[in-house]
């Protein structure tokens, strides 16, 4: 008990909250540039939904020349420096000018687009701030399409100078090159819409990310029972009677119990290829929070669609880092959606002893789907938690909630878990527990325990009793005697 571990501290980049959350989080001085795609491909509605997405984002920050100063570079073919950070010292003026740019509608010089920010909008001469550790340096880039010039070399440059860069993509946009262009880690760095219509879900992300909050006070955290604050992080720790695991977030108040674990994808073509490497990194989050080894935590994996595949089966693999490794080599199947095919073949052979499942350890499957299923899975739902299997489903997109209270088991509340976005997955993760005693062994110690405890102290009383009998029909006999 009492024993705690430090998560890792958030991005440089840091906003304020005007709303419900004024207060919790502080800004650090900062110097945005945001980085606009305006070819030719970008139709002038879409600019116009970049320019609110920006406008969002904007509002949401604590402008000034002490606090965050914003930049606009536009570029196509060419390179427009639309405003620069000396330009604003207030919100509102901002914010108009940010209204009023217009597309330049010609071809998709990205990397040139980056070399400019570099050399001129992010220089002292256009407003940015000396280097220094107190001071960010930002670069949000939102893009449509495929560059027409390097951008791996330009971008490292531009990181190497202390500019952390987000990169956003829509569409058709070319995926590497968007990881060629942003910080690491890439999962904080890349973004992926499917059209410019919902570019506007990732403004919380650019509000709230990277603030440097009070994060127990947001709720911001996956520590399961206490949360500590530290300087723009936090660590977990436990109450009394309980362990904290090796995963620093989770406690136990026993020893963790041997578990065997299936993952059930979903590979249906209505994933898209980049949200299941997504998936992917979801399976490795929560692999990350297991107790794996030969004889605690073993782990499996299915992937369906419109048929089933063992990926690889419970006790191939008993260390986190072969895991994690079979885990990205899955290959996206896409095509159909047999969810109740899928737990049939779960229940009758991944979690077979044949299989390498163990007998008399608890189960447990973790179902992930983003769609209705085309057959049913009522039955299968039932017959794998009446054998005592514990159910957990996980649903994203277009996932029908009462199929997956069909599959999760009671309390559902604990056990199934659903978001509109992909990217809010890790959240997901977060929150889902897999904590597992062995019929509570620590309570059963303690009921021993108490039971000796009970026994002694009785034994020991009987034999006071005893001792006082015969003092008794001592001192009865002597009282006779002087009678």
């Amino acid at each position: 008990a009492g024993t705690s571990a430090a998560a890792p501290g958030p991005p440089a980049f840091s906003c304020h909250h005007d709303t419900h959350s004024a207060g919790l989080c502080k800004t650090r001085p900062t110097d945005l540039v945001f980085i606009i795609d305006s070819s030719r491909s970008v139709r002038p509605s879409e600019f116009e939904q970049v320019k609110v997405f920006l406008t969002n984002v904007i509002d949401g920050l604590s402008v000034g020349p002490n606090a965050t100063r914003v930049g606009v570079v536009n570029y196509a073919s060419r390179v427009k420096n639309e405003v620069s950070l000396k330009t604003h010292r207030s919100k509102a003026g901002l914010v108009k000018h940010v209204s009023k740019i217009e597309p330049l509608s010609t071809g998709t010089m990205t990397g040139l687009a980056i070399q400019f920010a570099l050399n001129v909008a992010f220089s002292e001469g256009e407003g940015g701030r000396a280097k220094s550790p107190d001071v960010s340096k930002v670069a949000i880039i939102v893009t449509d399409g495929r560059p027409q010039d390097n951008v791996k070399e330009v971008a490292q440059r531009a990181r190497d100078a202390g500019i952390e860069i987000f990169a956003i993509g829509v569409g058709r946009v070319d995926m590497s090159t968007l990881r060629q262009m942003a910080s690491e880690p890439l999962d904080d760095h890349v973004d992926y819409v499917e059209s410019y219509s919902v570019i506007e879900k990732l403004t919380k992300k650019f509000q709230e990310a990277f603030c440097v909050s009070d994060l127990c006070a947001t709720g911001d955290h996956d520590c399961q029972q206490v949360c500590i604050s530290t300087p723009g992080s936090y660590k977990c720790a436990c109450k009394d009677g309980f362990t904290l695991m090796d995963d620093g977030r989770t406690c136990s108040a026993c020893s963790n119990a041997a578990i065997d674990t299936v993952f059930v994808i979903d590979g249906s073509k209505s994933v898209r290829p980049e949200n299941f490497e997504l998936v992917k990194k979801w399976i490795n989050q929560i692999i990350d929070k297991l107790d794996v080894s030969d004889s605690k935590t073993h782990v499996g994996l299915v992937q369906y669609s419109s048929t089933v595949r063992t990926e690889f089966p419970l006790g191939r693999h008993n260390n986190k880092k072969d895991l994690k490794d079979a885990v990205k080599k899955m290959e996206y199947m896409e095509r159909g959606t047999m969810t109740g095919m899928a737990l049939r073949h779960m229940v009758d052979s991944v979690f077979n002893i044949a299989q390498g499942a163990r007998p008399g350890v608890q189960k447990v499957a973790i179902v992930f789907t983003d769609g209705r299923s085309q057959d049913y899975i009522g039955d299968a739902a039932k017959k794998a938690k009446d054998l005592g299997m514990k159910m957990y489903a996980v649903g994203v997109g277009n996932a029908l909630e009462s199929e997956l209270k069909q599959i999760a088991s009671e309390p559902i509340a604990e056990h199934y878990f659903y978001t509109a976005d992909f990217k809010a997955m890790s959240q997901i993760a977060k929150k889902l527990q897999i904590n597992v005693c062995e019929e509570d062994p620590c309570e059963c110690d303690t009921l021993v325990k108490f039971q000796k405890k009970v026994e002694t102290a009785l034994q020991a009383l009987n034999k006071k009793y005893i001792l006082y009998e015969s003092m008794s029909k001592r001192i009865a006999l002597l009282e006779n005697k002087i009678v």
